[in-house]
């Protein structure tokens, strides 16, 4: 019986027009979510452990999650409806009669994605959609390349992987 998840890592985040693509998979295959300019910055932030001198959003959540003694235990990208992903923030909460309560919270990939990489939680994709997305490491090698070749050529380029 096949795993209702697969474990998945964060590949590479490369500027694309109009945003960022986010290559996520694993040795089996590697699949893209494109994101606002924004979040992906957050996220490559994150994956690059870039020191801020304030606090940005992605962090202030997190922050707030401690506050209260909750974590986020996993992020799972969930579905996939008319070219769009869907996930769960699981945050784990213990009290002070020591009760674990388990939340699940409807979120954006991206979001989830950046506040993952933050706390080093877990990323899944559900068995539904990792077997409906196509392996898309044929592009992520090009791009890789083409920006190696860039560098070559003195041009440079920002960090593409992890």
């Amino acid at each position: 019986m096949s795993q209702p998840v697969v474990q998945v890592e964060v590949k590479a985040v490369i500027p694309a027009s109009g945003g960022c693509a986010i290559f996520l998979g694993n040795e089996e295959k590697v699949f893209v979510i494109y994101i606002d300019q924004m979040v992906g910055m957050a996220v490559m932030m994150a994956m690059h452990g870039v020191p801020k001198e304030r606090p940005l959003t992605h962090d202030l959540i997190v922050s707030i999650l401690a506050a209260y003694e909750a974590r986020i235990a996993r992020v799972i990208i969930n579905d996939f409806n008319d070219n769009i992903f869907f996930a769960r923030l699981i945050l784990v909460a213990d009290n002070e009669l020591h009760q674990r309560k388990i939340m699940e919270i409807d979120a954006r990939p991206s979001d989830c994605l950046a506040l993952a990489l933050r706390v080093k939680a877990p990323l899944y994709v559900s068995r539904k959609v990792w077997d409906h997305v196509s392996d898309e490491s044929p592009l992520l090698n090009a791009m890789q390349e083409r920006s190696l070749q860039g560098e070559e050529d003195g041009e440079g380029g920002p960090p593409l992987g992890t």
